[in-house]
């Protein structure tokens, strides 16, 4: 049996990542630090804590089962739960997260973020909604974080979807190697690839790498023939421009081979709370979300490229 690597969630009945009802799953760790981040619980390779302030009644049980010092003491409930506050029951510095709060916890407030999982477990549970990938033509799509971080696990994990007749989509930033990009993508039905932004120093502002190996494995994915449906997040201030759209959509026109298509997806601010759980401030919270019809007319450039574009990325649109 493989090793275990930390899942932070297995997502059934998903429509946005590939073709058809998939289920995603949600591998912890990650090279980059994209600032809109939507899931920085996968960022770290490490399990964390969720602490959930609604739930919590501040009762002081994790107080008295913390060995490390590492809880804050309790206060009222509204105090904590008032808008703006900023209480947070986890003294991250001090944690070393031996998760014995959430043990004492009964009420569900803390909870662990990252359950190992071996492959066949993970198999397992994708394997449950067979019928619906066969009835839609979905599968299971490998997402985080990012999944290349995990290359022995993933390599493993492809070939038991494989082996099983189970549809995969690789969802990467591309920010790897190319021999272990290609080994995957040859093993992947369709590669999910991010494009975070085509300006190298404004990529690495906002995601902490620079570009140019992203780029690089774009082109290669595309010369060598695999099937690539790429993802542009609109983000304010950031890649949100009809003229930069402009010079994006030429660029791809530019590249050798074929796009599979190409997905707009507006940014969005749903993921705050997941950072005010972990104990985070959410580096976007100035910018609120894109409006999808403020995005339409960003299409238009690519379809005059001939390429083909939808808003949103659902897997069962598929504009011409």
């Amino acid at each position: 049996m493989s090793r275990e690597v930390l899942i932070t969630q297995i997502q059934r009945f998903a429509v946005n990542d590939g073709p058809g009802f998939r289920t995603n799953v949600f591998l912890k760790g990650c090279s980059l630090r994209c600032k809109w981040c939507h899931n920085p619980e996968t960022q770290s390779l490490s399990a964390e804590l969720y602490w959930r302030r609604r739930l919590c009644v501040q009762c002081g049980a994790c107080l008295d089962a913390c060995p490390q010092d590492a809880i804050n003491p309790p206060i009222s409930p509204e105090e904590a739960q008032t808008e703006g506050s900023t209480y947070h029951k986890i003294i991250l510095e001090r944690c070393d997260m031996c998760m014995k709060c959430v043990d004492a916890c009964k009420y569900g407030a803390l909870e662990i973020v990252g359950t190992p999982m071996s492959v066949d477990e993970v198999l397992d549970e994708v394997d449950q909604d067979r019928p619906f990938y066969d009835n839609s033509g979905g599968g299971m799509t490998i997402s985080g974080g990012e999944p290349v971080v995990h290359l022995e696990f993933v390599n493993s994990l492809l070939d038991g979807a494989k082996a099983r007749g189970l549809h995969v989509c690789l969802d990467t930033s591309g920010f790897c190697p190319w021999s272990d990009l290609e080994g995957l993508s040859k093993k992947s039905d369709i590669i999910l690839y991010d494009l975070k932004h085509l300006d190298s120093s404004e990529h690495e502002r906002m995601t902490g790498v620079p570009n140019k190996l992203i780029l690089e494995n774009l082109s290669k994915l595309l010369e060598k023939g695999f099937e690539v449906w790429l993802r542009i997040v609109v983000i304010p201030e950031y890649s949100d421009s009809f003229e930069y759209h402009e010079r994006v959509a030429k660029y791809l026109a530019g590249l050798p081979g074929r796009l599979g298509r190409i997905d707009l997806l507006p940014y969005h601010d749903w993921c705050q709370d997941k950072y005010n759980w972990l104990g985070r401030k959410w580096p976007m919270d100035a910018y609120e979300a894109i409006d999808p019809a403020e995005v339409d007319p960003l299409m238009d450039p690519y379809e005059d490229e001939g390429l083909n574009v939808t808003l949103g990325g659902s897997g069962f649109e598929n504009k011409e």
